[in-house]
């Protein structure tokens, strides 16, 4: 049997794990932390030969002889995935396995990678013992040098390190790979994402004397009233047989500024080849790590011989922080905190698992500036970089094991290998190698044994191992949920009434976390609002991870070389689970989607609550956990109708971590003019550049209405312009000033709007039930079509018209009932025009269900305006699209942006670009001519070129052609977003009843040269 298919076998000639050290020359260069001038330290990473296979059958036998004829090979990137060069093709599912499922086999047509690489050995390594590293290879992979069979390993996002002293010489050497793309551990790396092979992580060397640091376990603590520091290191030394003899361990602990804390030395006698030594530091009330003020101190090494001359040198960062469980409350240095997270795979749209440090760089920048504060490395150990940066910038990580088998279900523990003995060694080697590569890293809280596999023996053993070595944090695993041997109930996609049940239990002494929540696909997710609301509310409820931080789709070209972002099937990679990668809070460029921005208003630092607004009273909660807001300006705005009239600032820096304080603020409100409507905006920004963000970021910013009633201006409608009506069989024509209304009898819509010869509406107000599906509507918007909605037929019943010439006015009336082929109606609908003699139009409309159906997607109507009208202007959310369920984030004020602006290209299409809360809004031409539409008193809008069939249709943002047309969408309401793409459907409340609803709004021609939008919202016709 093959290796690669023998679960007994976990490797062969790899070294045991460890923590990732890189050696230095001497201490100055180690506390550079800069690798790359470290003597002893050699970067593999570039192009390499390479050569794919269909099956390892089909390889030449002797690839790995110096002599080989390699000349009609390829090169290709290391660190990279082949499928991202050409080779093979990506194949994207969630949960099936891409081979019958019989482990431990594999298909025998089993792709296979081809690697050769030459390298030197400078003339200083000579004698010393040289160790190569591999940071990762999917999945398994055989090691040659220099001709000679080195070893094997597998298991594809952990280190395997082989030395390979024995088989090097000092000049020109050569390393050849053999990769496999599926191995028996495939079936424990069952992740939802691409599946990708080859070496993608780093490879270098590193140089060692014969006696050596091999290891060391960086332990912090702090004393019982977290006052004082216990910083313990066990170091492991090992030599060679050459090595042996006495030494010196010289261990100093500096602050972040190289100062010397303490210095502690240990004689080691290396008459075996491990030593071991242990070194306690006592220091007195030390700064400690937090992910706010994430202070690091430096542990430097040094082992000398008895002349005090280097042997080996590093240095590694440590933190004194204590993790805690206790009263069913997560605790950081004696602090009750909570979890405001993101699941994040090492992903890139271009390089596909191979991500750069700049790139992770930018992740991590990204959440700091988005307030998250937790990292779960879904579903494996993330690339070492990215637990240096956490470290370095202050992020909690959720250190995940690399193993998965949700392939095979969680209810059968016949048929997958959670309980089967045979497998426990493979279960327990990936606890090994993710706990000793990552266990000096602060950031981390948690270990997790996985994702998604039924919970057995085998990670019963894992969670056994663990805890025995490292007694400093805990056990995380979702599907053990109450079992014992985890630490915390973990839940995936609980619903906001479920939180509510656990925040409440008495009866588990474990804190309440959701590993995965609020499922980020296309539009949304709804709700943080309501989720957060609880989390506060419930001290046993320590937070979540939205799933997830990025869209996973891969960079494509279609036929015409043009751009775009693929998934699932666009490879025809079989099976596929179609867009469901495509579920971030970011685009795969790292663009952030309206979901991170609302997602970063309900983890915002600071709470804003109005007290007593009549007489401005507020009040301020410092959400911090830690720290004093020091680095915060915090400054407030006063708008009338929204323009800044008055604003001043607020001294916040003494408000203690958790808790509150009111101010009473000084504007003044003109009590004479009530025309207008008055907001209150608290914003929180940086006083100075941080290290992961610029001075001015803005952190949070809160929008309170304050109690001030605006009054509009009526005017009589007898004191316009006379109103000429002509009947011209199908279409009755009205005529004012400057404007030519056309209604058609037979479809009883507004067939056209001139206003001073320009055509300004070509169709509408056409009733609409539908909009494109989100993702998060996938499984209600098949029982929306069973009703039709998607396909709505109009069946005018009546249609009535009347001349008022006391009120100089035009009254139409129009009664249709709306149903679709095939079934039964579902709405009829009374619509009452009612134009001016300005011009204006009221609209009355009343829906009323005719039977009962399931919630809706939207309530309102459809209007087409012709090309050239691409300005968008509006009183009400934004900038950004929002919802009913997702507009915390956006705030009430006058916007301008054009239509082609108000698309989110998301990159399976869908509905998007609504503006709740909406006064006005208006569409003009170039010359400023066009409508504005006002609320009764307000209303949802959407401008797009593109319908909503446009969008349903479409499977891609590239196949879409955008319309000449504007199409107007004036609604009721949407209904709300929520996660049900994969977690609960929209709250109760925001779902879309169908019920008897009423909605009214004035269309209005106009001019900007004559009059700006806020001025003519607020003349209204008298029966408004």
């Amino acid at each position: 049997m093959q290796d690669w298919v023998n679960p007994d076998v976990l490797s062969r000639n790899r070294e045991p794990a460890r923590s990732t050290m890189i050696p230095y020359e001497n201490s100055d260069t180690a506390l550079t932390f800069n690798r790359g001038l470290s003597g002893l330290f050699k970067l593999l990473n570039g192009d390499w030969l390479f050569s794919y296979y269909d099956a390892p059958m089909l390889i030449p036998k002797d690839f790995f002889e110096e002599d080989f004829d390699d000349s009609d090979w390829d090169y290709i990137p290391v660190p990279g995935n082949w499928q991202m060069y050409g080779y093979d093709i990506p194949v994207y599912t969630n949960m099936n396995y891409p081979y019958p499922v019989d482990p431990p086999h594999v298909p025998d047509m089993n792709p296979t990678g081809l690697y050769r690489k030459t390298f030197t050995i400078p003339k200083r390594w000579a004698g010393k013992r040289v160790v190569i590293h591999f940071g990762g290879v999917n999945s398994a992979f055989e090691l040659w040098v220099n001709g000679i069979k080195v070893g094997y390993s597998q298991g594809s996002h952990m280190p395997s390190e082989f030395d390979i002293t024995s088989y090097i010489r000092t000049g020109k050497n050569l390393l050849a790979v053999k990769v496999l793309k599926w191995s028996a551990t495939s079936y424990l790396e069952d992740q939802d994402f691409w599946r990708l092979s080859g070496i993608f992580r780093e490879v270098y060397l590193v140089a060692t004397e014969s006696v050596y640091l091999n290891d060391v376990f960086i332990k912090p603590d702090l004393t019982e009233d977290y006052k004082n520091g216990i910083l313990t290191v066990e170091a492991e030394i090992r030599a060679t047989e050459t090595g042996q003899g006495s030494y010196t361990l010289e261990c100093t602990l500096l602050d972040a500024d190289f100062n010397l804390v303490n210095r502690k030395t240990a004689k080691v006698d290396m008459n075996a080849g491990t030593g071991k030594s242990v070194l306690v530091f006592e220091v007195e009330n030390p700064r400690k790590w937090n992910a706010e003020d994430p202070y690091l101190y430096t542990v430097l090494f040094r082992l000398t011989n008895l002349s005090d001359q280097d042997l080996y040198c590093t240095a590694i960062p440590a933190g004194f922080r204590k993790v805690e469980i206790k009263d069913k409350q997560l605790w950081i240095n004696g602090v009750s905190i909570k979890l405001k997270g993101v699941n994040r795979h090492d992903v890139h749209p271009v390089l596909g698992h191979a991500v750069s440090r700049e790139a992770m760089l930018n992740d991590i920048l990204l959440m700091k500036q988005h307030n998250i504060n937790t990292v779960r490395t879904s579903h494996y150990p993330n690339d070492p970089y990215w637990y240096e940066l956490c470290d370095r910038y202050g992020m909690y990580v959720i250190d995940e094991a690399d193993l998965e088998t949700h392939g095979f279900g969680y209810r059968d523990p016949e048929y997958d290998v959670s309980d089967r003995p045979e497998w426990k060694a493979q279960f327990v080697d990936r606890a090994v190698r993710m706990v000793e590569r990552d266990k000096n890293h602060p950031s981390i809280i948690f270990w997790s044994l996985g994702n998604e596999a039924r919970y057995g023996s085998n990670h019963r053993a894992m969670a056994e191992y663990i805890k025995e070595r490292d007694n400093t944090r805990f056990v995380h695993f979702e599907r053990a949920q109450y079992e014992d041997g985890v630490d915390v109930v973990s839940v995936m996609y609980p619903t906001v009434e479920r939180l509510e049940e656990e925040g409440k239990k008495q009866d588990d002494p474990r804190p309440f976390f959701m590993c995965e929540y609020a499922h980020a696909m296309g539009n949304g997710p709804g709700n943080f609002k309501e989720y957060w609301e609880t989390i506060y509310k419930y001290p046993r409820l320590i937070g979540g991870c939205v799933w997830e931080w990025a869209d996973h789709a891969l960079l494509d070209h279609t036929e015409d070389g043009e751009p775009y972002y693929a998934y699932g099937g666009d490879f025809g990679d079989l099976p596929n689970d179609g867009n469901f990668c495509v579920d971030g809070l970011v685009w795969p460029d790292r663009t952030p989607h309206t979901g991170l921005i609302e997602y970063k208003k309900a983890i915002e630092p600071f709470r804003t609550e109005g007290v007593d607004l009549k007489n401005k009273r507020i009040r301020i909660t410092n959400l911090y956990d830690f720290i004093l807001p020091v680095h915060v300006d915090c400054k407030w705005n006063l708008l009338a109708d929204g323009e800044i009239v008055q604003e001043g600032t607020l001294d916040i820096s003494d408000i203690k971590p958790h808790e509150s304080k009111e101010f009473v603020l000084d504007y003044e409100i003109d009590e004479k003019d009530n025309t207008k409507e008055y907001f209150l905006n608290v914003i929180f920004t940086l006083k100075k550049n941080l290290s992961w963000a610029p001075a001015s970021h803005e952190l949070c910013m809160t929008q309170l209405e304050l109690p001030v009633e605006a009054m509009t201006t009526l005017v009589l409608s007898s004191e316009m312009e006379d109103l000429y009506v002509e009947d011209q069989d199908r279409f009755v024509y009205i005529e004012g000033e400057d404007f030519v209304a056309s209604f058609d009898k037979l479809t009883g819509l507004l067939d056209s709007y001139v206003y001073k010869d320009t055509v300004v509406m070509e169709q509408g107000p056409k009733e609409s039930l539908w909009r494109a599906p989100t993702d998060n509507d996938k499984y209600v918007a098949p029982k929306w079509r069973q009703f039709g909605f998607d396909k709505l037929q109009r069946r005018v019943v009546s249609f009535d018209y009347s001349k008022d010439d006391v009120k100089n006015v035009v009254q139409i009336r129009v009664e249709t009932v709306l149903g679709a082929y095939a079934v039964k109606p579902v709405f009829k609908t009374v619509v009452e025009y009612t134009v001016f003699g300005n011009g204006d139009i009221l609209v009355k409309s009343k829906f009323v269900p005719l039977r009962e159906t399931i919630w809706l997607p939207v309530i309102g109507f459809e209007m087409i305006l012709p090309e050239g009208f691409e300005y968008f202007s509006w009183y009400g959310r934004g900038p950004w699209e929002n919802y009913i369920d997702k507009k915390e984030s956006a705030v009430v004020g006058i916007y301008y942006q054009t239509v082609s602006e108000q698309y989110e290209p998301y990159i399976f299409p869908q509905e998007s670009g609504n503006k709740c809360d909406v006064r006005w809004a208006g569409l003009t031409d170039i010359n400023g001519n066009g409508l504005l539409f006002i609320g009764n008193p307000t209303f949802e809008i959407s401008t797009l070129h593109y319908t909503a069939e446009d969008l349903d249709q479409a499977k891609h943002h590239h196949e879409l052609v955008p319309r000449e047309e504007t199409i107007v969408k004036l609604n009721y309401r949407h209904c709300g977003l929520g996660s049900n793409s994969c977690g609960p459907e929209p709250l109760e409340k925001y779902r879309l009843k169908a019920e008897e609803t009423e909605l009214s709004f004035v269309i209005r021609p106009f001019s900007k040269s004559e009059a700006d939008e806020m001025t003519l919202s607020k003349i209204l016709p008298e029966v408004f």
